[in-house]
C-alpha cells in the first residue's frame, strides 16, 4: 500500500482560505524550511506549479527549487506565491517573556 503524502491527504483542505492561512502559518512557526514545503503543498492542491508558475511570471523549475527545504527565495518571490492564494505576509510582535508569565530573576 502506497502512503499519501500530505498534500494528497489534505487536498480538500488544502483548498479552504482559513485552512491555509492556519497551515501556513503553523509551517512558519516551525521556520522557513517547514514553511516553503507548505506553500508547495497549497500549490499543488489549487492551481499546480505550472499555473502559479504563469501568475508570478516564474519557471516551473524555479518555483520548485524556491519551494524545496533547500530554498532560498526573494522576498518578492514569496509575496507573488501568498498574492496568488489571496493571502498576504502580516507582521507580528513576538510574545514577551513576561507577558508569557515568566518573571525575570529578582535581584536581593
Amino acid at each position: 500500500m502506497r502512503l499519501k503524502d500530505i498534500a494528497e491527504t489534505f487536498r480538500r483542505d488544502l483548498q479552504d482560505p482559513e485552512f491555509i492561512e492556519g497551515y501556513l502559518q503553523e509551517a512558519l512557526d516551525d521556520g522557513i524550511p517547514s514553511f516553503l514545503i507548505a506553500l508547495s503543498d497549497v500549490a499543488k492542491a489549487n492551481q499546480g506549479i505550472g499555473k502559479l508558475a504563469l501568475e508570478t511570471n516564474s519557471s516551473r523549475e524555479s518555483l520548485y527549487r524556491t519551494l524545496s527545504e533547500e530554498g532560498n527565495p526573494y522576498f518578492t518571490t514569496i509575496d507573488k506565491i501568498l498574492g496568488s492564494f489571496g493571502m498576504r505576509l502580516a507582521i507580528m510582535k513576538k510574545a514577551h517573556p513576561f507577558e508569557e508569565g515568566h518573571l525575570p530573576a529578582r535581584e536581593e
